[in-house]
C-alpha cells in the first residue's frame, strides 16, 4: 500500500492535485490567486485600503510572480480587526468559526464557509494519505477540539478518508493509553511532547507500545526535532510522520510529510508558498532559508494574502521519490518570534533540545528559564533525566552535567546554568508544550 517506484497508492487517484503536472498547477495557481485577490479586495477593507494605497487593482496580477507587488498580512492585522473584520462573506454563509489560543489579549478568529470547510477536509485527506494512513486504519485523535482547529480539522480529514476516527481529544492519559489498546488503534495524531509522555506513561503502567498494532504516528501544532522524531519511533515501533499548518490559513493541513519524510508537501493548489528575507521582505529563490509567507489561494470566508507565518524554512523545489509533484517546505524547528537573545547571541529553543537529546541518559522534557541578574540575561535550562541516571553515583551524574553544558555550549555558543532533574519534574503539557519561561520582565 506504500507509494512504491513514485506511483500513488490506490487510495490516492493520480488525479490528486498533489501529482498534477507542475504546469497544470501553476495555471490552476494563477487563476486561483486572480480570483482570490479581487474577492479579497471586494469583501476586505483592510486589504482594499492597502492595495490603494500603493495604486494597485486585482489587475496586476497577470503572473504568480506578480503577489510579490501585494502588501503582506500579519497576525496583528488579525487582532486589530478582531473579531469579524477580515470576513469576505456575509454571516449567513460562515457556517465555522475558530480562534487561537489568545495568550497575548483576544484571540485572532478564523471563519470558515462550507467551501473551506470542504477543501479542509480534502487537504487533511491527503495529508493522512501521505502519512501511510489507509481507509479501514483506526486513527485516535488526540489533538484538542475546540476553538483550537487541530483537533476537528484532523477528525474530516480522517473520516474523508475512509478511516475510523476516536475523538478522544487531550489528556487523560490513562484513558488514551486503554483505549489504543483495547480498540486496537493502528495511528494516533497529537502534539510530539504529549506524545513523548503518552510513551513514559505507558512504560508506568506496564504497556508496551510496540506491542500494539499502532505503527503511524501523525505529529504537529508545535517545532520538533529530528533527536525527538527518533526518540519517538524507537520508544513506540511506529513511523512519526510530521504535519503542519495554522489557523490564520485553515488549521493543519497546509504541507505534509509523506512516506520519504524528507520535506514537508505542500498543498500547493490551496496554499502559495514564499520564503522571503525576514528582515527586509524581498522574496528568496527556492533552496534559500528564510521566513515561510502564505497564500490561501481557494478560501472564500477569510482569505489571507501574503500572511507572513514567523516559521524559518526553505523550499525544496527538487522532485520527491514518492511522485508528488507539489513543492516541499524543509520542516520548521524554529520561529523567529521563539528566538531570544542572550548576551547578544540569538538562541532557538530547538537548538537547545538538539543539543539535549544528543547526550544519552536525559528525556526529551527540559524548560529554559530566563532570568536578569544585575542587568546581565541568564539561562538556566532544566533537564529531566532517566531515573537510572538518577539514582547513580554522584560522580556519573556530574559527569553527565559536564557532557550537557559541554553539547549546549557548542551548539549555541553560551554557557548555561544546567540542573538535572528527576522524571516528572516539569510539568506535563496535554497541548503545545511550553518550553521558555521568561522571567526577565519581573526583575527589571
Amino acid at each position: 500500500m506504500n507509494h512504491h517506484n513514485g506511483q500513488p497508492n490506490a487510495f490516492q487517484s493520480v488525479s490528486s492535485p498533489d501529482y498534477l503536472p507542475p504546469n497544470q498547477l501553476r495555471a490552476l495557481q494563477l487563476q486561483r490567486l486572480q480570483a482570490i485577490v479581487r474577492r479579497a479586495y471586494e469583501h476586505q477593507d483592510l486589504f482594499r485600503s492597502r492595495l490603494e494605497e500603493r495604486g494597485l487593482t486585482p489587475d496586476c496580477i497577470q503572473d504568480i510572480s506578480d503577489i510579490a507587488k501585494l502588501p503582506f498580512m500579519v497576525k496583528t492585522d488579525l487582532r486589530d480587526t478582531y473579531p469579524f473584520g477580515l470576513f469576505a462573506s456575509p454571516m449567513d454563509e460562515i457556517v465555522r468559526l475558530h480562534a487561537s489560543s489568545g495568550t497575548t489579549g483576544k484571540p485572532i478568529v478564523v471563519a470558515y464557509d462550507q467551501h473551506d470547510l470542504d477543501v479542509w477536509s480534502n487537504v487533511m485527506q491527503r495529508t493522512f494519505a501521505a502519512c501511510s494512513v489507509h481507509p479501514g486504519d483506526i486513527v485516535q485523535n488526540a489533538f484538542g477540539y475546540g476553538l483550537f482547529t487541530g483537533g476537528l480539522g484532523a477528525h474530516y480529514g480522517a473520516e474523508t478518508l475512509g478511516a475510523t476516527v476516536i475523538p478522544i481529544s487531550g489528556g487523560n492519559t490513562e484513558r488514551q493509553i486503554m483505549v489504543m489498546k483495547d480498540f486496537g488503534v493502528t495511528a494516533v495524531c497529537c502534539t510530539p511532547s504529549y506524545f513523548v509522555h503518552v510513551i513514559e506513561r505507558a512504560r508506568e503502567l506496564g504497556v508496551d507500545l510496540k506491542s500494539l498494532p499502532l505503527r503511524v504516528g501523525i505529529f504537529g501544532a508545535e517545532p520538533w526535532t529530528s533527536q525527538m522524531r527518533q526518540h519517538i519511533e524507537d520508544e513506540a515501533g511506529i513511523k512519526a510522520y510530521d504535519i503542519y499548518g495554522l489557523s490564520e490559513i485553515i488549521g493543519p493541513g497546509v504541507a505534509s510529510e509523506c512516506d520519504a519524510q524528507n520535506g514537508l508537501h505542500v498543498f500547493e493548489d490551496n496554499f502559495l508558498p514564499e520564503i522571503i528575507d525576514p528582515t527586509t521582505g524581498t522574496p528568496l529563490p527556492d533552496g534559500e532559508e528564510g521566513e515561510l509567507v502564505l497564500t490561501t489561494l481557494n478560501k472564500f470566508a477569510m482569505p489571507m494574502i501574503r500572511y507572513r507565518t514567523r516559521d524559518i524554512t526553505n523550499i525544496i523545489a527538487e522532485p520527491c521519490s514518492c511522485g508528488r509533484t507539489v513543492r516541499r517546505i524543509r520542516r520548521i524547528s524554529r520561529r523567529s518570534d521563539d528566538m531570544f537573545i542572550i548576551r547578544g547571541v540569538n538562541v532557538f529553543p530547538s537548538q537547545i533540545e538538539a543539543a539535549i537529546l544528543a547526550i544519552e541518559g536525559t528525556l526529551p522534557h527540559y524548560q529554559i528559564i530566563l532570568t536578569r541578574e544585575g542587568g546581565l540575561d541568564q539561562i538556566e535550562v532544566q533537564v529531566e533525566i532517566t531515573p537510572e541516571v538518577f539514582s547513580d553515583t554522584i560522580s556519573a551524574m556530574e559527569e553527565l552535567q559536564r557532557k550537557l553544558a559541554n553539547s549546549i555550549e557548542h551548539t549555541v555558543g553560551l554557557r548555561v546554568k544546567l540542573h538535572l532533574v528527576p522524571q516528572q519534574t516539569i510539568e506535563r503539557s496535554m497541548g503545545k508544550a511550553k518550553r521558555v519561561i521568561d522571567r526577565r520582565q519581573l526583575a527589571e
